[in-house]
């Protein structure tokens, strides 16, 4: 990967992401499980899932004219620690009972500000390693962060029905700390501040920089689009499993960490092939692939009578989504001009994302109204008919190895 020094740093950064993962896991599992304590409702569940995705979405506006002014390690490590203390209210909170609307309050704000970080972890990935080896970089960072994420849940799980969820949003709050500390002592072998290269014009020029940039790449403006119809029908699946293991399943709260920690390996198992699979099929085959292959698992996990077999459709699903997901930042990072990465990730989040809130109630609804097994059998057939689109479009055609801009 980087020789001497820099691969030590590429490892505490590797550490760092994986902390935020690990502690982001309890939060996924601890606050649908807030709000179903207290309400029954999975409709409420989604509510609060698209209102975090909306802040997410509103943020990403801004993120990336942020990520390409400021100084990106520090950026990150100042994003860590204002999540750290906005989780770290809900367990303070909850001491003197549930305190729903606080949910509402924290998650939109700490979803905004993880959108500022990710925009940002992905811009610094360059300035740890060489571009000829950012996919594999990416597929160890995502596979790590997996295997980190099959541990939290299977923990959350322990401890929500141990101590409460609330108490498992106080190790979320607690990872975020750390993982500023790991990311303070990272040394990266290249700028982490962008040089202002493309003037420094009005606000809304720098906002539209990235959506520009976006709009003028065949294979990334095929790709907004088709990612967003996708984010729309994906966003709830969460909720969706936690209210199926809870409701349709009858299980408790450990075998929700169970489900979500054995789906975890998927991304785990995705994330260590991605690379090759790039290396032998080629971008296009591999993405179009990863979501035909996730949207048949989709469909399946509404079906499942069992938590195992929930656990397993959930995992392939993962796998696939983390091969198409890998892919498409892989290649956004290869062909991004330095001085636009943060706008460009910006841009192709916000478009990425902006319905997906709204899908995630919707889907959430549906489940209510209709079913578990009626909304995924719908959204996973939808997914297929991503791919099958996909190969109408210039997505299908990128080789082994796409050029990078200069």
């Amino acid at each position: 990967m980087a020789e001497g020094g820099g691969r030590r740093d590429f490892r505490v950064f590797w550490a760092a992401i994986a902390l935020s993962v690990v502690g982001d896991s309890f939060a996924l599992i601890a606050l649908p499980l807030l709000v179903l304590h207290a309400t029954g409702s999975v409709a409420r569940m989604g509510l609060l899932t698209g209102a975090g995705g909306a802040a997410s979405v509103a943020a990403g506006v801004f993120a990336g004219v942020v990520v390409d002014r400021l100084d990106r390690r520090k950026l990150l490590i100042a994003c860590d620690l204002v999540r750290m203390v906005l989780y770290a209210l809900i367990p303070l909170a909850w001491l003197a009972g549930p305190r729903i609307w606080l949910l509402y309050l924290v998650l939109p704000l700490a979803e905004a500000v993880g959108m500022v970080f990710s925009v940002g972890y992905v811009t610094v990935v360059r300035a740890l390693v060489p571009a000829d080896r950012m996919t594999e970089a990416n597929g160890r960072l995502n596979a790590t962060a997996a295997a980190a994420g099959v541990v939290g849940p299977l923990c959350a799980g322990v401890v929500a029905s141990w101590f409460g969820a609330a108490a498992a949003i106080g190790v979320d709050a607690a990872s975020f700390g750390v993982s500023a500390a790991c990311m303070a002592v990272v040394r990266f072998r290249g700028p982490t501040r962008p040089d202002g290269e493309g003037e420094r014009g009005s606000v809304w020029r720098e906002l539209s920089a990235g959506a520009a940039f976006l709009r003028s790449h065949p294979v990334l403006r095929s790709l907004t689009v088709l990612l967003s119809a996708f984010a729309f029908l994906t966003l709830g699946l969460d909720d969706l499993i936690v209210y199926h293991v809870k409701h349709d399943l009858g299980q408790g709260d450990s075998a929700v960490g169970t489900v979500f920690g054995i789906a975890a390996l998927g991304t785990v198992a995705g994330a260590l092939t991605v690379a090759l699979l790039r290396r032998v099929l080629g971008f296009g085959a591999s993405w179009i692939g990863g979501v035909a292959v996730s949207g048949v698992a989709l469909a399946a996990v509404g079906a499942t009578g069992g938590t195992t077999a929930t656990a397993v459709a959930a995992a392939v699903f993962l796998a696939a989504v983390s091969i198409a997901g890998t892919c498409s930042m892989s290649l956004r990072q290869e062909v991004t001009p330095e001085h636009l990465l943060g706008r460009v990730t910006s841009a192709f989040w916000t478009i990425h994302y902006s319905a997906a809130p709204l899908g995630a109630a919707a889907l959430t609804w549906a489940a209510q109204h209709y079913g578990t097994a009626w909304a995924c059998l719908t959204a996973g057939s939808c997914c297929v008919l991503i791919a099958a689109l996909a190969l109408l479009t210039p997505v299908r055609a990128p080789g082994r190895a796409p050029q990078t801009s200069t």
